[in-house]
Formats: structure tokens, sequence, C-alpha cells
């Protein structure tokens, strides 16, 4: 039993490593913003909504985790 935690560990932290590794581009956009010198997305107030996606996301994988040590613990 103590194997298959071990490699849960390892594969959780596996796949939040390359996650955040892949999450953002290696460079920016080109220099200068967007051709044409308009706003850069259409309605004019742009909202980025990664910053939420990202915490709801990270919210429901930390669930998930205590959703399955739990029944981990429940099963032994």
């Amino acid at each position: 039993m103590i194997l298959n935690k071990k490699y849960f560990l390892l594969l959780a932290l596996l796949t939040l490593v390359s996650l955040v590794a892949l999450a953002q581009p290696a460079g920016g956009g080109p220099p200068g913003g967007p051709a044409g010198g308009g706003p850069p997305c259409w309605p004019p107030p742009c909202v980025p909504i990664d910053g939420g996606i990202s915490f709801l996301l990270a919210i429901g994988a930390a669930y998930g985790a205590k959703k399955a040590y739990q029944n981990t613990q429940e099963q032994e």
C-alpha cells in the first residue's frame, strides 16, 4: 500500500510541475502591440479570466486529492 501512495504522489508532483512549466508561453507577443493600433480584443473592456480559472482548478484539485485520501483511509 505504501508503494501505491508513493507512486500516486510522484505522479501528482510530475503532473503539477509539467502543467506549471507549460502554462506560460516562452516568449511574449510581437513588440508594439497588435497591428493597426486598435484594442487587442473586441469589445474593448478586455477582462482576463485566466486567474480565476486557475484558482478554481487548484481548489478542485485540492478537494479531489482530499476526497481520494479520505477514501483510501476508509478502505484500510
